[in-house]
């Protein structure tokens, strides 16, 4: 390191001449005037203190420079800034890098005190006879411009950059005063480590580093002897001379600087020839910097990144400031660098798995007549999913089969899209999307709360495809719409009371609609809500009957994240994509903890995801087995199969995925996409599939782990004695039923001795689980006599016979 500058005495004498001796002549360094005056020894003294009283305190602001946001792996996603700056150490620039830029700039550096007298003289002498304008600022000085001008650029001050910079008597004496105190004030290695990182280097390349990195690919300390030379001399009058725009000015003002190190007895005359033998057209390697999340492998999890950072109802993050406008300045000036949760190994394959079933840019559908673009949109089927860890709320993947547009031509091209379909609109994601029957597991939530096991039943109507089964608004309660609501289930069952398993594994509509308006649906609602489950826009669902069948709008990673609770026993983990944060020394930022939180009972969890088994293992969902390892899951399909989901989880991770009409209301009915013909899409058919896929890819490596297993209480429930209601009129055993704890449904008729519409006996009777449904089968009125048992022969008719003798 070298030394600070001494004999500072002598240097404030010369600068005393050299004020006395301008005013003489009425010139200043770099052929800047000021008027003449009459000198004289009084003259030059007052000059002299003039110097003196001017300010000397110089204070450098922290350079803005770029903030690297990395995967989980340590791959570069971006790198946001204000600057394309890269701040480094004066040890991590090549030593001929170093030497390059002293010697065309002032290659007396290490020998003068912040002023070169030799310079100044040689520039006064020079300016004054008539020859070349010649400047003769220190290399130091220069620092000082450059860092006034940045100073007031990050202050929003223009008046004050401008200022910095202007050709004016009274700046270049104040220059030359901050300079002076600066080299009392730092070593000479301190003021070149700024001025490498601080000097503007063209095509927005600010500072060494970046500028090696831009135009060679390079690190600055890899730099050799011709790259050292081309950049040293940019920073002269680098708009105009950048390799990148203008390669033959630039080449000319490297030959300079090397003629320049030569004169030095820097490099040698081999070296020298060598060097300058190499056009500047062939020594760039251009690498444009990751700027924006455009230009990121991965844009929509990096915009995504970049939102979540700024979300101010994100307090974790409040140390990366209190205002929107300050987390800006920091997570783009700041030079942090931001490691997040994506997988890139994970990524990379759910993408290929994805598209592979729903591919880019596909035209399955007919266009919609309502489809005014150009490009037809409402042709393309969508899909996008999402990987959570559920103990953590990490999110390890998220992929749409979509490509962001970098170009003005693919802003508005088919396949393309700036909107992230897996995240909310807070997040540049979209309002949502209807979830059908993956809103089921909400009432299975609640039921399970309120008393129905695992084992018990519920309730239902009859209905299949095409006989619907229509609920009053009475019967619906709370929400209900303004005339009756009418439900198909995919087959034709209902009518009585159902397994609650079977009704889950089977997606039986009117069995979950029943059980929901029971239940009660804003209940149900209540239940969703706090599982953290809202639209895109961040409301809470409506409250509309047919919102707990899944006509509400929601993203991939919410639905995720509210089914990882119960992969996690209950607990809420919000999705958080960020491991780290560390500042540009390395120091960790401390970032508040993301707060799990216990939303549900660990034991209705586990009995949900008992329940949610049976989907995977012989009902809707069975093309999401993954073979060994548990996992639980629900298929949703909308009315005429718009939207399809699978949404699912294993005790390690959690994902949603979603396929369905983006840009249209259109079914996918009788589509053919990625291969294979499909008649109606249904979730399991194609969404699926694609969970299962994506759950194996993200589950490599981890063990295979049991889900706990619930209380006895949770699966077979309480028992209670359901009373004897026979001879009862339905409106009797009914109320007497539910007072006992039971959920209460006319089963059917059967033919008795009582009158017509009494109920005869119960199903299940005797005892039954304690919130259950008990079916009433009541009397038809009509008893048949009974038929004669034909197996049985029937007596002889009797004779007549004479009496004994002695009776008559």
């Amino acid at each position: 390191m070298q030394g600070r500058a001494t004999n500072l005495g002598n240097v404030v004498s010369l600068l005393g001449a050299f004020v006395a001796t301008a005013m003489v002549m009425g010139l200043l360094t770099a052929g800047l005037l000021i008027p003449a005056v009459g000198a004289t020894g009084s003259a030059a003294t007052s000059g002299v203190k003039m110097f003196d009283d001017l300010p000397g305190e110089f204070t450098a602001t922290q350079l803005s420079q770029q903030s690297t946001i990395k995967d989980a792996r340590g791959g570069i996603l971006a790198t946001p800034q204000q600057e394309n700056r890269i701040i480094v150490n004066l040890k991590q620039v090549a030593p001929i890098m170093q030497k390059a830029q002293i010697a065309i700039e002032d290659s007396r550096f290490y020998e003068h005190g912040g002023v070169d007298p030799r310079g100044i003289l040689r520039a006064v002498a020079s300016n004054a006879q008539g020859g070349d304008v010649q400047g003769a600022s220190t290399l130091t000085q220069q620092y000082v411009k450059l860092t006034l001008q940045e100073n007031a650029l990050r202050n929003n001050d223009e008046e004050a950059a401008q200022a910095a910079v202007r050709k004016s008597a009274a700046r270049k004496i104040q220059e030359i005063k901050y300079a002076v105190t600066l080299e009392k004030e730092m070593t000479k290695d301190q003021i070149l480590q700024g001025y490498l990182n601080l000097a503007y280097y063209g095509d927005l390349a600010y500072g060494v580093e970046a500028a090696a990195q831009h135009y060679f690919s390079v690190s600055a300390s890899k730099l050799n002897i011709p790259q050292a030379a081309l950049l040293a001399g940019l920073v002269q009058n680098p708009g105009k001379t950048d390799p990148r725009n203008y390669p033959e000015k630039a080449q000319a003002r490297r030959d300079v600087v090397l003629d320049r190190m030569y004169a030095l007895g820097i490099i040698t005359a081999k070296q020298l020839k060598s060097a300058k033998a190499i056009p500047v057209k062939k020594m760039l390697k251009l690498k444009n910097p990751l700027s924006n999340c455009a230009a990121s492998s991965e844009p929509y999890f990096c915009n995504y990144v970049m939102e979540y950072l700024k979300d101010m109802d994100n307090h974790a993050l409040d140390v990366l400031g209190k205002t929107r406008p300050e987390r800006i300045k920091n997570i783009t000036g700041g030079g942090l660098t931001i490691q997040t949760t994506l997988d890139p190994q994970v990524q990379e394959q759910s993408l290929k798995d994805l598209t592979k079933r729903v591919p880019f840019g596909n035209t399955a559908m007919g266009k919609d007549s309502k489809d005014k673009t150009k490009a037809g949109y409402s042709r393309m089927v969508g899909s996008a999913g999402t990987i959570i860890e559920p103990s953590t709320g990490r999110v390890l993947a998220m992929v749409q089969n979509t490509k962001y547009p970098t170009t003005k031509a693919q802003q508005n091209a088919y396949g393309y899209t700036e909107v992230n379909w897996n995240v909310d609109e807070k997040y540049n994601g979209t309002a949502g999307f209807q979830f059908g029957s993956t809103a089921k597991m909400f009432a299975i939530v609640r039921a399970l709360e309120t008393g129905t096991p695992v084992n018990g039943t519920v309730p239902s109507k009859f209905a299949s495809t095409t006989r619907g089964a229509v609920y009053t608004p009475q019967e619906i309660g709370s929400c209900a719409p303004g005339g009756p609501y009418t439900i198909h289930n995919d087959y034709a069952i209902g009518g009585k009371p159902l397994p609650l398993k079977k009704a889950t594994a089977d997606s039986i509509n009117t069995a979950f609609a029943s059980l929901t308006f029971k239940l009660g649906t804003r209940n149900v609602l209540n239940t969703m809500t706090k599982m953290h489950l809202h639209t895109g826009s961040g409301t809470n669902l409506p409250c509309y009957a047919s919102t707990v069948l899944g006509t509400g709008d929601v993203t991939p990673m919410t639905l995720a994240s509210s089914y990882a609770i119960l992969a996690n026993n209950g607990k809420y983990c919000p999705p958080n994509p960020i491991l780290s944060i560390t500042t540009a020394d390395r120091k960790p930022l401390k970032i508040g903890a993301t707060s799990c939180k216990q939303v549900i009972d660990p034991d209705v969890a586990k009995g949900a995801t008992e329940l949610l088994t049976g989907v995977i293992k012989d009902g809707t969902g069975s093309r999401a087995k993954l073979g060994s390892r548990p996992a639980a899951g629900k298929t949703g399909t909308t009315d005429k199969h718009v939207e399809s989901w699978f949404v699912g989880y294993t005790a390690q991770r959690a994902a949603a995925v979603w396929v369905g009409t983006p840009y249209s209301q259109n079914g996918m009915n009788g589509i053919q996409l990625g291969g294979n013909y499909y008649r109606g899409v249904f979730g399991g058919d194609i969404a699926a599939p694609i969970w299962k896929n994506l759950i194996e890819n993200a589950s490599q490596g981890l063990p295979e782990r049991q889900f706990d297993d619930p209380s006895n209480k949770i699966v077979n429930g309480d028992r209670i004695s359901v009373p004897f209601v026979g001879g009862m009129s339905v409106a009797e055993a009914t109320a007497r039923l539910k007072e006992a704890g039971f959920l209460v449904q006319v089963a059917g008729q059967t033919n008795s001795g009582y009158p017509q519409g009494i109920v005869v006996y119960t199903n299940p009777s005797g005892s039954a689980l304690r919130g259950s449904t008990v079916g009433l089968y009541v009397s038809s009125g009509f008893n048949p006599p009974p038929k004669p048992d034909p197996t049985k022969t029937p007596d002889p008719k009797p004779t007549k016979t004479k009496p004994p003798p002695g009776h008559g």
